[in-house]
């Protein structure tokens, strides 16, 4: 050992901690019966508000159902079933007033369908892309025809073709038509223009696309199918439509809903019960049709429609 090297340093050690009591152990809980899984106890079943729920589908549908049975009674009466029948749906094919208001109406709602549709892809295109105060103010108020009662629209249709000297006809009900119709296609369009990514048209225009290639090799496909079910949902709220087009039809032809309703002041026909389940019918078919179209197309469906996703 070197003596001239320093001796190592010696740290002195502390006390030794006590040691801690151990702790007594728990005592075991009693064995639970075991519950299938989502069900941990029993569940009241809300009793009044399945009632309440019954009692309003009963209201709602008994009457339709009601028109719906009459429709083939075998005889004249709307008390008394007297079996299934098929006359009085054709004596609705051979009637040429109901059907000439068949007509008008099938021709109104192509057009006002067609031109919703047409102005409301442009409005949603213009309200999404524009960021500024117009078109936050624009969006305000292209939701007041969707707050405003229909007959407040009829009303200022009928003064406003009145107060400019148009007689009504055909052309005015479907002038107010497309103009009530544009909000809805606008809502339904709006979101979906929302959610595209706007890099896929700047890349089109990268490759050599002008702005109206991009927009219409790019942009409307993949608007495509929400623009359909817009366009199908259209066509069977115009078809259906009575208020609007009461107040804004002329003497002949009338809508169908208006003839109908011009029908039954007299006397409610088993025809009109005939022309009642077709329209139902037909409702029906395209509003299922409106939701089923973006799934056809490989995107969600379903009541999505409505936002448009």
């Amino acid at each position: 050992m070197n003596p001239t090297a320093p001796a190592p340093l010696r740290v002195p050690r502390g006390p030794r901690l006590p040691r801690l009591p151990r702790l007594p152990r728990l005592p075991r809980l009693p064995h639970l019966p075991h519950l299938p899984r989502g069900r941990r106890g029993p569940r009241r079943k809300p009793v009044f508000a399945i009632a309440v729920t019954v009692v309003f589908f009963v209201l709602l549908y008994l009457p339709i159902a009601m028109v719906v049975l009459f429709s083939f009674n075998a005889q004249k009466s709307l008390t008394v079933f007297k079996g299934f029948s098929l006359r009085w749906y054709e004596a609705f094919f051979h009637d040429n007033v109901l059907l000439g208001s068949l007509g008008m109406s099938l021709e109104v709602s192509l057009v006002a369908m067609a031109g919703s549709v047409v102005l409301g892809v442009a409005l949603a295109l213009g309200l999404v892309r524009n960021k500024g105060r117009l078109g936050t103010y624009a969006g305000l108020i292209m939701m007041v025809p969707l707050i405003t009662p229909e007959i407040v629209t009829g009303v200022a249709s009928l003064l406003l073709f009145k107060g400019l000297g148009i007689t009504l006809n055909t052309g005015t009900v479907m002038i107010a038509e497309i103009t009530f119709s544009i909000s809805y296609v606008t809502v339904i369009l709006r979101s979906r223009v929302a959610a595209l990514n706007p890099e896929v048209e700047e890349a089109a225009m990268d490759l050599g696309a002008t702005r109206w290639q991009a927009l219409r090799l790019v942009t409307l496909p993949a608007l495509l199918p929400a623009i359909l079910a817009s366009a199908v949902l259209i066509f069977a709220l115009v078809f259906d439509d009575f208020v609007l087009a009461y107040f804004t039809t002329g003497v002949d032809p009338q809508p169908l809903a208006v003839r109908i309703y011009s029908a039954i002041r007299f006397g409610v026909e088993p025809t009109i019960n005939a022309v009642g389940t077709l329209m139902l019918a037909g409702s029906i078919t395209l509003i299922g049709l409106a939701l089923a179209i973006p799934r056809l197309f490989g995107r969600r469906g379903g009541l999505d429609l409505i936002s448009g996703e």
